[in-house]
């Protein structure tokens, strides 16, 4: 799992909850008590949090469940590639019962680990159940081929020689496709177009991809344009990225060695930056997009992540756009989006991508200006999680200053979260309101400092 997926994970299902404990809400009989209008105008401000509540468990409940089809997608993959094929085909049986956007690769893959186990039968019945569902699916060549590979089969149990003999050809590949691409080319198209196993197959795409040849490069930007199933095209979008650079052609082989990269493309065609911007305009598919984003990324490529996340219409796929511009560090160009987003959705994501560049003074200023007091809650929060002098010494001009007792409360979170527990033994002794008294307590009680259990200690002796 990479790194921009585990924070994308970790952000989208609001961390833990042990994480933002509330006080018991006590204030509504203080509020009850008092005028009308007040009691009126918190209740309007309880029904908008309730809505904002149940939308939000809304988004995680659907995150958790995309989250759950990606890993049984992944877990599935990774049993075909040591060979645990009755544990490949429980994970793709699970994936496709849940009918997601990957209902037909799982279908694909359920087919490919009962063939692999004899189940001939099944097998088939698969195939047939995904032709059936998905007329139009891009995994149709795949399972036509597996089809036939099946229909010809004895039904015996994979030969262990056979595989060997598998494992001998790509490596006679690789050695030829160094010496003579053109005669290799061939023999890679064959084995990308047919039934062959996952693992095989990306290993050969690796290596067209790392060969660096003209005619390697054509059939990369050909998959990487889809060519083939999707999991393929990813991979080549992939590969573009890692290989591709940015700008530049191969003339007469790989150019740059380690440094710079490889520079992709063909001479005299299409660099490998254009292919990607190309997948990006024309393809429909989400996974894919986010291939060609975390392409960018591993370039460095901010301009093209910044001119995904103005233009992309699908939110989700916006909103990686964005944390990916805050790996490569792009504060000017999440600055601009944030001045022009109009979605606080996006807004929220855009303060993600600045914790994720590491950019404090950002989070500081919507802390300070932000007039919406959820993104004022998730500035703070990630004032927090970035940590540092800077951080602190802001979160206690906030505390100092704000009147909102809720933010108060997320100022109280974000030195929990940071583990500046100095920070809050000094509020916990100075704080007036009991029920903020309470928040820092509750805090402390979770970090098993030295400074927190000494005052701890101190409130148990009294």
């Amino acid at each position: 799992m990479t790194l921009a997926r585990k924070l994308a994970t970790l952000f989208s299902v609001g961390m833990a909850a042990v994480l933002f404990i509330q006080p018991a809400n006590r204030r509504a009989a203080v509020l009850a008590s008092q005028s009308p209008e007040g009691s009126a105008a918190w209740l309007a401000a309880q029904d908008a949090q309730s809505r904002a509540d149940r939308d939000q468990e809304k988004r995680d409940r659907d995150q958790e469940r995309a989250d759950r089809q990606q890993e049984l997608y992944d877990d599935g993959r990774e049993a075909l590639d040591e060979d645990r094929y009755q544990q490949a085909e429980d994970k793709f049986s699970e994936l496709a019962s849940m009918n997601g956007p990957q209902t037909d690769a799982a279908l694909y893959w359920k087919a490919y680990a009962q063939n692999r186990q004899a189940k001939k039968d099944s097998a088939l019945a698969s195939v047939a159940e995904l032709k059936r569902r998905f007329p139009k699916s891009r995994w149709l060549k795949d399972a036509e081929a597996l089809q036939i590979e099946v229909q010809q089969s004895t039904g015996q149990k994979p030969n262990p020689e056979s595989l060997s003999d598998n494992s001998l050809k790509v490596l006679a590949l690789q050695a030829l496709l160094n010496s003579d691409p053109d005669r290799a080319m061939p023999i890679v198209q064959k084995i990308l177009n047919g039934p062959g196993s996952p693992k095989e197959k990306a290993k050969v795409l690796f290596m067209v991809a790392q060969s660096g040849s003209p005619d390697a490069m054509l059939v990369l930007a050909g998959i990487a344009r889809g060519q083939n199933n999707p999991e393929l095209q990813r991979k080549a979008v992939e590969y573009l990225g890692i290989f591709g650079g940015v700008s530049g052609g191969v003339q007469g082989g790989v150019e740059g060695g380690v440094k710079g990269g490889v520079k992709g493309g063909v001479r005299g065609g299409p660099s490998a930056h254009q292919i990607l911007a190309e997948v990006y305009a024309t393809t429909t598919d989400a996974s894919v997009k986010r291939a060609v984003l975390r392409s960018y990324m591993i370039s460095g490529d901010k301009q093209s992540l910044f001119n995904a996340a103005k233009s992309e219409k699908d939110e989700s796929v916006k909103r990686d756009a964005i944390r990916q511009l805050g790996l490569v560090g792009g504060q000017a160009e999440l600055q601009q989006l944030y001045q022009s987003e109009p979605s606080t959705d996006v807004r929220r994501e855009i303060l993600q991508g600045f914790f994720l560049a590491g950019d404090s003074q950002k989070l500081v200023e919507a802390a300070q200006n932000e007039k919406d007091i959820e993104l004022r809650r998730t500035a703070i929060r990630n004032l927090g999680l970035v940590g540092g002098d800077a951080a602190a010494a802001a979160l206690q001009s906030l505390y100092a200053r704000e009147t909102d007792r809720s933010l108060k409360e997320e100022v109280l979170n974000a030195y929990f979260l940071s583990g500046n527990a100095k920070a809050l033994v000094a509020i916990a002794k100075s704080e007036k309101d009991p029920e903020l008294k309470k928040v820092a307590v509750q805090k402390l009680s979770l970090m098993n400092s030295k400074e927190g259990n000494e005052y701890l200690m101190e409130l148990l002796e009294k």
